[in-house]
């Protein structure tokens, strides 16, 4: 049985008829730049993270690299992320004049270790990016508690975590809620996924969302008026319609994720090469990906193809030793726990249209493997 890593198709079918009208009224409006859905949008989008501000921008890029250029990073000043990411996470921080300084990981989560966090900390820290990787938030409390102590802005790259949430303080936080702004992507791959590039940017304070939207707008709040040089980073709004018309399903969708993640859980619990996802009690998991850590990894990848079964590998050559950048003056050995997790993991279809019949012979192909 072939079985693909995302089925967007399938997804689509289910949804056609809401997507269609939506996009069909911003066709009959001829209203294709900032129109009403993508004011609508960023109020619904402030709405399901509990902030005050929504920013829409082009890309989940481009909400990382606009949250960064508040910062007004100079020559030197450093900006601490994690390796074990996309490479928009430390992309950005260069493209926004900042040197960028990788922490490793926790092994069980793969995200951000706090206490390699503080360890990075230098005289020229200037901003800590936290990832919420695979749809699980990482420990941010705990972050947050060093960064405030030397007075360092946290952002959330959230880009993987729109809907996801943690327990801190007793009460429950969304992904982007509490950081000094957060970042989403809305790639057609994930969770909530358009038609094409898109991204969000919540923030708490007014001043900075004010400054957000001039910097999205070539850095001007009218019109021909530019108080600095910004960026044509609009969302569009036949791409708003469209997140609009998906966006009261997320949380379903969510959902959904979530009762295959148990399904393989418990299909995979014992099997001794394997080990499954770790999934903190303070944390709700949107599983956006739904990741294994495995023996033989580069092997089991190939019995998958071979068999039609879609998996994907996130990330096989972690940040740090990417050639651009190799004038850091990390090497192989200098971040272990990342290393380790780029050989090991796979990440298995989990989108919520999986059919139980197909979701079972992805699960037969693991085991098989691990039998012979």
């Amino acid at each position: 049985m072939n079985v693909p890593l995302l089925d967007l198709v399938a997804q689509h079918q289910t949804i056609r008829d809401d997507v269609m009208a939506a996009v069909l009224r911003v066709i009959e409006r001829q209203q294709f730049i900032l129109g009403d859905e993508v004011a609508a949008l960023e109020r619904a989008v402030a709405d399901l993270s509990h902030t005050r501000h929504a920013i829409a921008c082009a890309s989940g890029t481009d909400a990382l690299l606009l949250s960064l250029r508040t910062l007004d990073l100079r020559p030197g000043d450093e900006v601490i992320a994690p390796a074990f990411t996309f490479f928009a996470t430390a992309g950005t921080i260069h493209n926004a004049g900042g040197r960028p300084v990788f922490a490793d990981i926790e092994p069980a989560s793969f995200n951000l270790d706090p206490v390699a966090v503080e360890a990075a900390i230098t005289p020229r820290t200037r901003a800590i990016v936290v990832v919420h990787l695979f749809g699980q938030m990482a420990r941010l409390e705990e972050i947050q508690a060093v960064a405030g102590r030397r007075g360092l802005p946290v952002i959330e790259d959230a880009a993987q975590a729109i809907g996801a949430r943690r327990r801190m303080g007793g009460a429950w936080r969304l992904a982007g809620e509490t950081g000094y702004a957060g970042a989403f992507s809305f790639f057609p791959t994930k969770n909530l996924g358009g038609w094409g590039d898109g991204g969000m940017i919540v923030a708490q304070d007014e001043a900075l969302a004010a400054r957000l939207r001039r910097l999205r707008t070539h850095g001007g709040a009218r019109q021909y008026y530019h108080d600095e040089v910004g960026y044509n980073s609009r969302l569009d709004t036949i791409q708003a319609a469209v997140l609009l018309a998906k966006l009261p399903r997320l949380a379903g969708w969510s959902a959904a994720r979530r009762e295959r993640a148990l399904r393989y859980n418990e299909a995979f619990s014992g099997l001794g090469p394997v080990t499954i996802p770790a999934i903190e009690r303070e944390n709700e998991h949107i599983f956006h990906q739904y990741t294994l850590r495995l023996e033989r990894r580069d092997a089991l990848v190939e019995h998958l193809k071979q068999l039609g079964i879609g998996c994907g590998v996130y990330y096989p050559l972690p940040l740090h030793l990417q050639p651009c950048f190799a004038d850091l003056g990390y090497r192989a050995g200098s971040l272990p726990r990342t290393e380790a997790a780029s050989r090991e993991v796979v990440s298995l279809p989990i989108y919520p249209e999986l059919r139980g019949d197909a979701q079972q012979a992805v699960i037969d192909a693991v085991r098989g493997f691990y039998s012979r």
